[in-house]
């Protein structure tokens, strides 16, 4: 095991009808602003739990912050903060709003443009106070200090990184009413989180390993019956729990890390718009492919511990963990090839394009630049 320091400060309140344990949990005499996707909030009744919890504070409110947050639409809410004087922040939605409302809490205390902190490629830390409602299982954005940002006028997506929020309620109860599609996006961005933690090389930790190994079990266990039933309580809130698990920093303490089917994916969302978690679904099996040789012994591990694999040759075990992977992600109802998104060799040489230019070097080896990822996307077509 790797030497590591590890702080997480967020506090989690999960369970039911736990939004209205808002307005102890927030100082009265604080400027809020609340900030919110598009409307679903109000159809599902999370938005008058908000309110009502809120009586007596002082709310602004901004609306429309999007799937993948663009800088073009942070910049409004930094403008209206500032006009409000705005000292704490209340995100309620999903990765997207929360990631977004980080940049903002950053940006309310920066005199310049807020792309100018993403570009810096550091974590800034003099940032406004930040409390979440999780509404879409997926990102773990509700208990880390991590974001990713766009910028739609060049269709760039970096990664950005502040402080952590202050708390994040969790009510499962939200959950009910989710697009199917959003659900099985969540369920297969939780899944890679934990693998870019975990499948890098064996023998570095049992505790992290069965730990991940755990998340992933879960999630092959919980995602036929969430198809099922999306109102099945216990095993929505197993949902939101492996979600939040899988990106706090619990796993990944003293383990090398891996980071490149994110990085590739990020772009084909900068580029094509595809939902984050489906972008990884049809990465993922093509990273384990291509990097089989550096991966292949955790790869086996995985097979054997997470889909049951125990007979075969390695490559045999390799070949047959990589399909079983595939398949799951299937199960959800996600397309896993390059082709069925109508993204072809354009794509891949303008990514390859973009890693070059950057001279990038992904994975636990560094060894993922733009030649690899064009082999790793090449193998999903």
């Amino acid at each position: 095991m790797q030497n590591f320091v590890f702080q997480n400060p967020v506090k989690l309140i999960m369970g039911k009808g736990m939004i209205s344990s808002l307005k102890d949990e927030i100082p009265s005499d604080r400027r809020i602003m609340i900030t919110f996707g598009g409307g679903s909030v109000k159809r599902n009744g999370v938005y008058d739990q908000v309110k009502d919890a809120l009586k007596g504070h002082y709310t602004v409110e901004f609306w429309g912050i999007e799937p993948n947050p663009s800088v073009e639409t942070l910049r409004k809410a930094v403008e209206l903060g500032k006009k409000e004087k705005i000292d704490y922040l209340l995100a309620v939605g999903g990765g997207s709003v929360i990631d977004g409302t980080k940049l903002i809490s950053a940006a309310l205390l920066y005199d310049g443009d807020p792309w100018d902190l993403v570009l810096a490629g550091r974590r800034i830390t003099e940032t406004v106070p930040l409390a979440t409602v999780l509404t879409l299982p997926a990102t773990g954005s509700e208990m880390n200090n991590g974001a990713v940002i766009s910028r739609t006028e060049t269709k760039e997506k970096f990664a950005f990184y502040s402080n952590y929020p202050v708390f994040s309620i969790l009510d499962p109860q939200v959950t009910y009413t989710l697009p199917p599609h959003q659900v099985a996006c969540g369920i297969s961005d939780t899944f890679v989180h934990v693998m870019e933690q975990y499948l890098t090389v064996t023998g570095q930790s049992r505790v992290m390993d069965r730990w991940a190994e755990g998340i992933c079990q879960t999630l092959v266990e919980i995602a036929p019956k969430i198809r099922e039933n999306q109102h099945d309580y216990d095993v929505m809130a197993d949902f939101m729990m492996s979600a939040t698990m899988g990106l706090n920093g619990f796993i990944a303490l003293g383990v090398s890390q891996d980071w490149a089917t994110h990085m590739i994916g990020h772009e084909l969302t900068a580029i094509h718009g595809l939902t984050h978690g489906h972008t990884l679904a049809i990465v993922f099996p093509g990273t384990m492919n291509i990097l089989r040789k550096s991966k292949g012994e955790k790869i086996i591990q995985m097979g054997e511990r997470v889909f049951g694999i125990t007979s075969g040759t390695p490559d045999e075990r390799i070949d047959a963990t990589i399909a079983r992977t595939d398949e799951f992600f299937r199960s959800l109802g996600l397309t896993t090839r390059l082709s069925e998104e109508g993204i072809g060799e354009s794509t891949i040489v303008e990514i390859e394009r973009r890693f070059r230019e950057r001279n990038v070097h992904f994975g636990e080896n560094g060894d993922v630049d733009g030649v690899v990822a064009g082999k790793i996307l090449r193998d999903r077509i």
